[in-house]
């Protein structure tokens, strides 16, 4: 079954309902009975296991097991009424106690089983989370379908009546959808790479079959996700001239991982007509796409959407499949601390091996790929197929997995492709959801950017990128800002902020130097730096505007010099008063707006590729860049040296971190306007290109003006 199979009919318009009482048929009561046995035999083996529990014989197992199944059925309707009211938090404090106190009130009301202490019963509910998880994976079933298997047994079950109800009379043919899911920071080398070891064996077969075609795009300066999703979702990518910089007009650092901070971009690149405007949904993003509903999206953490809807984690009601559904909650518990666990293990397996290069993977970063790689891909899976089963036109997701594995293992390391094994995973849950759906939805699958591997520039240097500034300016002791690595803490801090409040309530490395200078009361800093992948930007905030090379030669007549001429620095761009912008390299320059202008001395570009000069030239002219603009040089082996600590890492130019990916249907080819030359390719370039394709093919089947 391909992701753009025809879905099942829509419901019937309700004035003409077929008012014939609906019957369970054999499809229904098997979709019963293997629930039933499947937590029978799950229950079953945890009841063995925990010691305060016991069964006399299989036969009150099942009986609890059904009584498991009714208690969800009977509960919903009310805790859907109270997550209206109480929200999100609400659904999971209420979900979770739902879960627990009906595990226990069916151990605890069937003959022949006994309860010794009540905590047994939450010893049950986890093993039997865990057995079931385990169980579905010797036998080889995507794991990722226990999540919504719920949610996909009521739409079946839906469908199944609205076809026995178009036997009585005509139904109108099913309106279009377009599900669009974003593989975040995997690059088109790296999918191929992974198609052909058999890590994506659902999008291997789309291919295949034909439904689905594979094209890569050009992820231009800054190559960031929030760039990058900024011209996906809105169409413009204009305001971000990194992952974080300084605003001369805030006097601050903007950080977009930050939720005030998203919401602030948002208002300045949105007009009200992006991606997911008339309806969509967005899951997991940074920006909204001006969704009419958000799930844990950045921007909207503390902000309603345009009808009131949508603010912080998003409606309650949606988060009951996942936080009240027997087992799940539990599970997925369960299975972040055993990705805790491997990652101890794959972390500790490098440094035996002595595998270079490679970044210290302690610390919180355990626990976030936990939180991200588990809990929050089930739960942004299941929001996703509710949303896909209640008819929202477009929706839009961002599955984070590769990428958080990727900035600290390496973007090829066994454990990021494996990563991409249960992305594909989850695609092959969606396709089971948009099969069952009231629309004919359509699967575009992309990423934001790829990642390029390498040594970080303090690893390569011996001291950060802040410290060589103040070296070059002969100023050690000047009061500078550096920003740490802190994009990893983008989904908790949505999740965090949304929970318990607070006006800037994050974590993460920037949050904690933000703070610092936040509560010192200091005036403007000296310096600022920062790094996003292998670009890194410069800003001198006690100077009103930009400053140019006669100025900075003026005030510190060896610092454009010697950081162009650091081993870790391939080239640094910055402007002049007569002459533009100018890329300058260790033995080199070539002036960047000046057409047909040939480099003087050795090309500082050559490196870069064909996309260098342009990409370059227009980052060099984004508001609110730095004074200067830095990128790592490339080495011999295609690598760069991030001036973060990442091993893999994107932002800038060199190696795949460019090559972003776009899987789309077959039949909705890419216009060649909207292509452009790179090297021998003429391909998409541009976060822009990308979303003006997207809103094309969403007009061209009725989902825009």
């Amino acid at each position: 079954m391909s992701g753009d199979r025809q879905a099942a009919p829509p419901p019937v318009p309700s004035g003409d309902v077929d008012r014939r009482r609906w019957h369970p048929d054999l499809a229904d009561v098997g979709d019963v009975a293997v629930a039933i046995a499947s937590t029978a035999l799950g229950l079953g083996l945890a009841i063995a296991l925990v010691d305060d529990v016991g069964a006399s014989s299989p036969l009150p197992v099942l009986a609890a097991a059904l009584v498991v199944g009714l208690g969800d059925l009977l509960l919903r309707a009310p805790m859907r009424a109270l997550a209206r009211l109480t929200g999100a938090g609400g659904a999971l404090v209420v979900g979770l106690v739902a879960q627990i106190a009906l595990v226990w009130f069916a151990l605890w009301v069937m003959p022949g089983i006994h309860v010794d202490e009540p905590v047994g019963a939450v010893w049950v509910l986890v093993v039997t989370s865990i057995v079931m998880a385990v169980g579905r994976w010797l036998w080889g079933a995507n794991d990722s379908e226990y999540v919504v298997a719920d949610v996909l047994r009521r739409a079946r079950r839906q469908a199944r009546r609205d076809a026995r109800r178009g036997t009585a009379q005509p139904v109108a043919p099913a309106q279009a959808g377009l599900l669009v899911v974003q593989l975040d920071g995997v690059g088109e080398p790296v999918l191929r790479e992974a198609i052909e070891a058999g890590l994506a064996p659902t999008i291997q077969r789309w291919i295949r079959d034909g439904t689905h075609t594979l094209d890569g795009w050009w992820a231009r300066i800054p190559s960031t996700t929030p760039a990058s999703q900024a011209g996906l979702l809105h169409g413009d990518s204009s305001p971000i001239p990194a992952f974080r910089w300084w605003d001369r007009g805030l006097g601050r650092l903007v950080v977009t991982n930050h939720p005030a901070d998203a919401a602030l971009v948002e208002r300045r690149l949105s007009n009200g007509e992006g991606l997911l405007a008339g309806g969509g949904t967005a899951v997991s993003t940074m920006f909204s796409g001006d969704a009419r509903t958000t799930f844990v999206v950045m921007s909207r953490s503390r902000t309603p959407g345009p009808d009131g809807t949508g603010s912080g984690l998003g409606p309650g009601p949606e988060f009951l499949r996942f936080f009240a559904s027997p087992f799940v909650l539990a599970r997925a518990v369960s299975l972040t601390i055993g990705e805790m666990v491997k990652e101890l293990y794959q972390a500790r397996r490098q440094r035996v091996r002595d595998v270079l290069p490679r970044i210290s993977r302690r610390g919180w970063y355990v626990v976030l790929r936990g939180v991200t790689n588990v809990a929050m891909r089930d739960l942004n899976t299941s929001l996703v197929a509710e949303a896909v089963v209640a008819g929202v036109p477009v929706v839009y997701v961002d599955l984070v997995d590769y990428d958080e594995i990727a900035h600290h293992a390496g973007p090829t390391r066994p454990e990021s492709l494996r990563a991409l094994e249960g992305l594909d995973r989850v695609l092959h849950t969606l396709e089971q959801a948009v099969a069952a759906a009231p629309r004919r939805y359509r699967i575009v699958v992309l990423s934001d950017h790829g990642q390029t591997l390498g040594a970080t520039f303090e690893q390569v240097e011996g001291r950060t990128l802040l410290d060589t500034v103040r070296a070059f300016m002969a100023e050690p002791q000047a009061d500078g800002v550096a920003s740490g690595t802190g994009e990893d803490w983008g989904p908790l801090n949505a999740l965090l902020t949304n929970a318990f409040g607070g006006r800037r309530s994050v974590l993460g490395p920037d949050a904690s130097a933000e703070a610092s200078r936040a509560r010192s009361g200091t005036e403007l800093p000296d310096v600022v730096t920062v790094g996003s992948g292998n670009l890194g930007l410069v800003w001198f905030p006690r100077e009103p505007v930009r400053l140019t090379l006669e100025d900075l030669q003026d005030r510190w007549p060896g610092l454009v010099a010697g950081l162009a001429a650091t081993d870790a620095v391939g080239v640094v761009v910055v402007d002049t008063r007569e002459r533009g912008l100018v890329a300058i390299g260790a033995e080199g320059l070539v002036l960047l707006e000046q057409d047909g202008a040939e480099p003087e001395g050795v090309d500082p570009l050559a490196g870069y590729g064909p996309r260098a000069r342009a990409d370059l030239a227009r980052a060099g002219r984004l508001e609110n860049t730095g004074d200067l603009l830095l990128i790592s040089r490339v080495t011999a082996q295609g690598h760069v040296h991030a001036f973060e600590g990442q091993v893999g890492s994107h932002g800038g130019i060199g190696g795949n971190q460019n090559h972003a990916f776009l899987l789309h249907p077959t039949d909705w080819g890419v216009d060649d306007d909207l292509r452009e030359p790179v090297g021998e390719d003429r391909i998409l370039v541009g976060a822009e290109s990308v979303h003006a394709q997207l809103v094309r093919w969403a007009a061209a089947v009725g989902l825009r003006p």
